[in-house]
């Protein structure tokens, strides 16, 4: 290791240069382990795996054996870098320009993994160790891929173990424009809907010795799409249903298809509970098919509930780190895709805090380094806070 562990913006470098597009660890949470090992973490390393799903390494480090408990939980894998030719910098590199620090997962999320590591480091060494409870690190290779070997998993085998979580910050990026502008504090549930519409193939010259899914299934997604689930509620904006895909096993335009597919996916708010909008969907789909006399199959599936950590001491104490690095008071919002919070919230509170999100996934992922360095104060004084008074 040729850089100090307690530097988040040469931690942030090294991280990015590993390699790590999802299910592939590429290095990167054999290089946490070894800087967080020294410290007197006891560090796990777990793979998973299931029938038609990829193997995932993960990584389990915790320092200390009583409570309180508070968790890091994020992830080191990143999504593929699209076209590379597009990128000004190499998207592995790790490379700084004009104090912006260039690279895949510099904000989703290896960035923020790196502030708080060296922020757990930089208070270990100026408190001489852990004054008392645990800290440790949930890490997963999974989170942007299916999420099934991943977090949820690790969640389960600390759960065989009597290991208690009491607290987990998640690092995702959950700024939009600036550092301190928000705190997600829960997140809206998701599902998917995949319905196929069975028909008749046929020549198109001769319908009525053939049935046509495309206008029966087109009526059932309208029927689904159109709907106004709710009107929000105080902490979530309203559920949508959106389809996202159409598809017909067919190219010849003189064919009528004998079958038609769609996907739908709706996120749904805290009006809503994970049967009651399956329920929803089954008697919606139902009604539209009797009504055309359509035969169809329906699967639902999705990880991820709707759930709220309501504002409390777990809150209060990352909203007041914020704004003493910052001077801003962080908005506490529900907004966003889903993340690994849907599975830890079954164990314990759960705030998500990190970079501002405005390149994740993009060409030219980047942060700057100042809001690295600011984010590392950050999480050293949640920390710090959080210990003396949990």
């Amino acid at each position: 290791m040729t850089f100090a562990p307690t530097d988040p913006v040469a931690l942030a470098q090294a991280l990015i240069r590993c390699e790590s597009v999802t299910p592939h660890e590429g290095g990167a949470l054999t290089l946490l382990q070894n800087v967080l090992e020294p410290m007197g973490f006891v560090c796990h390393r777990m793979t998973f795996s299931e029938p038609g799903t990829p193997d995932v390494d993960n990584l389990y480090a915790r320092l200390g054996t009583g409570r309180p408990h508070l968790c890091f939980a994020g992830h080191t894998d990143v999504v593929p870098v699209g076209d590379e030719s597009k990128w000004t910098v190499p998207p592995f590199a790790g490379e700084i320009r004009d104090g912006i620090l260039y690279g895949r997962g510099a904000v989703d999320m290896k960035g923020c993994v790196a502030a708080f590591a060296a922020a757990a480091l930089r208070y270990l060494g100026q408190h001489n160790g852990l004054p008392r409870g645990s800290l440790s690190f949930l890490i997963t290779g999974d989170e942007e891929g299916p999420s099934i070997n991943g977090t949820v998993k690790v969640l389960d085998w600390m759960k065989a173990r009597d290991e208690v979580l009491d607290a987990c910050l998640v690092g995702e990026p959950s700024n939009p424009k600036a550092l301190g502008d928000e705190i997600r504090i829960g997140r809206r549930g998701s599902i998917n809907i995949d319905i196929v519409v069975h028909g008749k193939q046929g020549h198109s010259a001769y319908p009525k010795i053939a049935d046509n899914p495309v206008p029966k299934l087109a009526r059932i997604i309208d029927r689904l799409s159109s709907a106004k689930l709710d009107e929000g509620t105080p902490n979530f904006e309203p559920s949508n249903v959106q389809v996202t895909v159409i598809s017909v096993p067919n190219t010849a335009s003189n064919v009528i298809p004998g079958l038609a597919r769609a996907t739908v996916n709706i996120r749904y708010n805290d009006a809503w509970t994970r049967p009651k909008i399956e329920a929803w969907v089954r008697d919606t789909t139902e009604s539209a098919a009797k009504e055309l006399g359509a035969k169809f199959d329906l699967v639902i599936s999705g990880t991820g509930d709707v759930f709220l950590t309501k504002p409390g001491p777990l809150v209060s104490t990352l909203r007041d780190a914020v704004k003493s690095v910052t001077g801003r008071v962080p908005a506490l919002t529900t907004g966003g895709g889903t993340s690994d919070a849907r599975f830890i919230k079954d164990h314990c509170p759960v705030v998500e805090f990190g970079l501002v999100n405005a390149t994740i996934h993009q060409v030219d992922e980047r942060t700057s380094v100042a809001d690295l360095e600011a984010l590392t104060d950050i999480y050293g004084r949640f920390i710090g806070n959080y210990f003396a008074g949990a």
